[in-house]
């Protein structure tokens, strides 16, 4: 039975992928940076599902947080930091959190699980279209997400023949984050099941490595 590790698997999108891959009656562990979230979203999904508690803004726990993983056949890192931080009220701490996160902590836990990734492992990292389409606030969320894209080539390189990928979705508009807010009628938007196939897509298709795959409806042709 494969095992897929979740990161950032408690909810939105992360649990989403959770559920699809529990349903084809696969081996998944989901976590949160609660324990008892990870471990409640974990037995309302069911199945060979586990939670574990994982926060990649302290990079310096993740490595005893992830003691209990043994293998891994497939990871999806999608615990990313969005919030909107404008240079007119720039907040250090936030930066600092979504830097570390999405930077050091992806790092840290791709380093954790290197030496327990199957032969023919895969791994997604979760970034997004504010790479390409900057948007007022956005200026670190579009650096960290940028910086998702470099991790993408250099570890496809590093960890050879585990292939490395990642995924930019534009705005998820059924997605908990966005179907009860207001959106920009002028961004293309993308469901949870689209981000979902396109993550098993990266995962299982070997003839793609290094890949960073804007799903934004073709949005970036306009």
């Amino acid at each position: 039975m494969s095992h897929t590790l979740v990161i950032g698997g408690s909810q939105g999108l992360g649990r989403h992928i959770a559920e699809h891959f529990a349903k084809e009656g696969g081996r998944v562990t989901l976590t949160s940076g609660d324990a008892a979230k990870a471990d409640k979203v974990a037995a309302e999904i069911g199945g060979a599902v586990t939670g574990l508690a994982v926060d990649l803004s302290r990079p310096e726990s993740i490595e005893q947080a992830l003691a209990p993983v043994k293998t891994v056949d497939h990871l999806v890192i999608t615990a990313i930091e969005q919030a909107a931080n404008s240079l007119q009220s720039f907040s250090v701490e936030d930066a600092l959190r979504a830097a570390t996160a999405e930077v050091v902590g992806y790092l840290e836990a791709v380093h954790t699980l290197t030496p327990r990734f199957a032969p023919e492992a895969s791994i997604v990292l979760f970034g997004g279209l504010a790479k390409e389409r900057p948007y007022p606030g956005s200026t670190v969320v579009t650096a960290v997400n940028g910086a998702v894209s470099a991790l993408v080539r250099t570890l496809a390189v590093e960890l050879a023949p585990i292939r490395v990928n990642a995924l930019h979705p534009s705005l998820v508009g059924d997605s908990p984050q966005w179907r009860d807010r207001p959106q920009p009628p002028q961004v293309t938007r993308v469901t949870m099941a689209e981000v979902t196939d396109a993550t098993v897509f990266l995962l299982r298709n070997t003839g793609v490595n290094a890949v960073d795959l804007h799903l934004d409806g073709g949005l970036m042709a306009s």
